[in-house]
């Protein structure tokens, strides 16, 4: 994962959770105004919005602050979390109050909802923060130590371009005092290498015929093999359909209506063994008309197509 990834998750959390925080707000102070007039003297009931505003002005503060510190990986101790949990108590409380008062379960499981999803929010926000924090530190960690890395290996490539060029210096006073021998020694080694390549590129010729040769025997096999299992499935084929036709026939006319893929099977079997239309009947045990329809359909297949789609609509 990359900077600009971490940065959209951390976006997109911030954009979350203070969705989700303005959502409870607004939520909160359209519940617990009603309660907090109704336990208010007459001439102070315009105060009652204050209350909740109050304490999701604190829930806004304690998500605001967390999430600073978890970027700069920071922790507040004791008292944010104790601040944290009061003030989503309070809102839990002041939001169930009322249906609670009226023993109505339900309201409170309903209005339980928003402050409960605000406090859980909050707490995963938090460690989701203090996780992207640790990425991003450790992030940059890695690549402070690629970049010690890459540094290093830069120092030893220049040591070791300046030792080869040494070496070089070094090597090159050796071949002035040894020139003539070198290049006697290159003109046997060319030679040798000149002579080497004929023979290997007759050995290469040889094995590419000798491996184009392999190859066809081995397709003309290949095709032998196949085309002796074709025939082989063919006649397995023809022989199953021939037993299966034969046992179809040799049931003799059914005791009782068979069902529709059974007798479609028994008519297909008595059309190709060329019975009438009457014994196919007979055998499947439904109607003559129906038989017929189906000799029709195996004598015009695509006619019998587009009439079993109709049927089937």
């Amino acid at each position: 994962m990359n900077t600009e990834q971490i940065r959209s998750a951390e976006r997109a959390l911030s954009a979350g959770t203070w969705l989700i925080v303005a959502g409870a707000m607004l939520y909160s102070i359209l519940t617990v105004t009603p309660l907090a007039a109704a336990h208010t003297p007459e001439r102070w009931r315009w105060t009652a919005p204050i209350l909740p505003l109050v304490v999701d002005a604190a829930v806004v503060i304690v998500v605001r602050l967390d999430a600073v510190l978890a970027r700069l990986g920071g922790h507040g101790g004791r008292w944010p979390v104790a601040l944290r949990w009061m003030t989503g108590c309070m809102t839990l409380a002041l939001n169930v109050a009322a249906s609670a008062l009226d023993r109505d379960m339900v309201g409170v499981a309903v209005h339980a909802v928003a402050p409960l999803l605000l406090i859980v929010t909050a707490e995963t926000g938090l460690a989701y923060r203090r996780a992207i924090a640790r990425a991003a530190t450790e992030l940059e960690a890695r690549r402070q130590a690629e970049r010690e890395t890459r540094e290093r290996a830069a120092v030893e490539r220049r040591e070791q371009a300046e030792r080869r060029a040494r070496e070089e210096r070094e090597h090159a006073a050796l071949l002035a005092r040894e020139q003539r021998e070198h290049e006697a020694r290159l003109a046997r080694e060319q030679a040798e290498r000149a002579e080497r390549a004929r023979r290997e590129e007759r050995e290469r010729e040889e094995a590419r015929e000798r491996a184009e040769r392999e190859d066809r025997e081995r397709a003309e096999r290949e095709r032998e093999r196949l085309r002796l299992e074709r025939e082989r499935a063919e006649r397995t084929e023809a022989e199953w359909r021939e037993r299966e036709r034969a046992a179809l026939l040799a049931a003799g006319p059914a005791a009782q209506k068979q069902g529709e893929e059974t007798a479609r099977v028994t008519v297909r079997a008595a059309f190709d063994a060329g019975l009438p239309v009457r014994a196919a009947a007979e055998l499947c045990g439904w109607s003559v008309g129906w038989v017929s329809a189906r000799y029709a359909e195996h004598r015009t297949p695509a006619a019998g197509g587009a009439e079993l789609a109709i049927a089937s609509r």
